[in-house]
């Protein structure tokens, strides 16, 4: 039988990639057959994305795709939640992105909160408290720009868009703005009207598993592409990692842990939490796949280590980073890796140092000392914040499933399974990627829901087991 291809177009904030994935001998296959760089960069006095380079290198990527024979396949994107692209009347977009880690927010949510209470905000949404959240952009955002757009579309709609000709706000990605209320497909117009947009300015909501249509037909002919069907699959790159969590048949009550740039930390849930001790504790219920809740806290993850090693000039991957770390063993002391001082700093090593020697007067120097350094800090965050969701959900948690590229790391899987005393399952490092395929699989009847997806991940990739020692 003729293998059926899909293909996820995986956005990061440091990199992206097309991985292309089909079923074969009753086993799921992944290629990656395109990967580029991405970054923000200063400029117009905003830190930006360069969004249309991004569809270049997607149209690229499919043209290599064909180059491999293929014919024809579907394509879902996943990307990071909360930033926006905005549209003039004519579908044109007026200015690049500004990246979350801007600094233009810094203060917001002080100033909403002045105007609508924080617990009322909460209640309403059940989405944590940070500054990069696209209710405090838009009120940051400069007036010209808000009164000229007719659409703002978030960063994977926008690629579905220049894509297919098609608008649609996807429902995860959609959470993530503090506009979503815990119920239903539309944006709250009181929190809309709270940063000064129009409900209109937004397109429909969405459900994953929409199929949007194909490609347009203009790309088409510029371009030497296979057929594509664009589907919106969980366009937050977290709904989409931790749809590939790879649960057992005997499962035991799980927490999961989407370990990246940032660390997803939570639970799925059928239903929301949106109590005022989740409020304090600043947890987020963000939307997940097959109308599940993500009860997860944002912790600033790989990002402390990879800014450090890009900063300090490292020229050591990072199993080799490991390796040193595990030789050099534990350093004394830790930071706090929830410290807004973390999230863009000018030098990450410089202000690692800082905030070691303010807490215990001795500051980590090599290698080996900043990297256990940062390792312990989040391990001992994980522990805590774990401590927080069982007291919150009222749920015993006796797994922790780590997916991701953080899964990778089996020093710091080993770390996170002793300090937790939990018993850990480590993989897939592509479970974003998966979860987007599976989606799509999903939308196109060849799988019959996300529980037969993940079954054939534990049955397709080699999962790795830590305990606590």
């Amino acid at each position: 039988m003729k293998s059926k291809y899909h293909v996820a177009v995986d956005l990061g904030a440091s990199s992206g990639r097309l991985i292309l994935g089909w079923l074969e001998d009753g086993r799921f296959a992944l290629k990656e057959a395109h990967r580029f760089s991405n970054g923000f960069v200063f400029r117009e006095g905003h830190e930006r994305w360069d969004i249309d380079s991004l569809v270049d290198e997607i149209l690229s990527g499919l043209e290599k795709i064909k180059s491999l024979g293929i014919e024809s396949c579907t394509l879902g994107i996943d990307s990071w939640g909360v930033d926006y692209v905005a549209l003039d009347a004519a579908g044109n977009k007026l200015a690049d992105p500004v990246a979350y880690r801007d600094e233009r927010t810094r203060g917001m949510i002080d100033k909403v909160c002045a105007r609508f209470p924080r617990t009322e905000l909460y209640r309403k949404t059940g989405i944590q408290f940070v500054d990069y959240n696209t209710l405090y952009q838009l009120c940051a955002e400069e007036r010209d720009i808000v009164e000229r757009a007719a659409t703002f579309l978030f960063i994977a709609d926008y690629i579905a868009y220049k894509l297919t000709g098609r608008m649609a706000c996807e429902e995860t990605l959609s959470s993530t703005s503090q506009f979503l209320p815990l119920s239903g497909l539309e944006f709250d117009s009181e929190l809309l009207a709270l940063a000064g947009v129009r409900r209109e300015q937004f397109p429909a909501i969405v459900k994953a598993g929409t199929a949007l249509g194909p490609l347009d037909s203009a790309l088409s002919n510029q371009y030497d592409l296979p057929q594509v069907e664009v589907i919106a699959v969980a366009s937050h790159d977290t709904a989409s990692a931790i749809a590939a969590v790879p649960l057992g048949a005997d499962q035991k009550p799980w927490a999961f842990l989407s370990s990246g740039t940032w660390s997803l930390l939570g639970l799925e849930r059928s239903a929301p939490i949106a109590t005022a001790e989740a409020c304090a504790a600043n947890f987020a219920n963000e939307r997940g796949y097959n109308s599940t809740y993500c009860f997860l806290k944002n912790i600033p993850g790989m990002w402390i280590l990879q800014e450090a090693r890009r900063q300090g000039g490292w020229e050591y991957s990072y199993r080799e980073i490991d390796e040193i770390a595990e030789r050099e063993g534990a350093f004394a002391y830790t930071v706090d890796p929830l410290d807004s001082r973390f999230t863009n700093p000018q030098n990450m090593i410089v202000e690692l140092q800082n905030a070691c020697r303010e807490r215990s007067g001795i500051a980590p120097q090599t290698v080996g000392e900043i990297a256990n350094c940062i390792y312990q800090s989040l391990a001992e965050c994980y522990r805590n914040e774990l401590a927080n969701i069982k007291e919150l959900s009222g749920e015993a948690i006796e797994h922790l499933y780590i997916v991701g590229g953080g899964s990778n790391s089996g020093y710091l899987n080993q770390l996170v399974a002793n300090t937790c005393k939990l018993s850990i399952s480590a993989g897939p490092a592509e479970a974003t990627a998966l979860g987007n395929i599976f989606v799509q699989m999903i939308c196109k009847g060849e799988l019959p829901d996300i529980s037969a997806a993940r079954a054939l991940i534990n049955s397709s990739f080699d999962i790795a087991s830590y305990i606590p020692s």
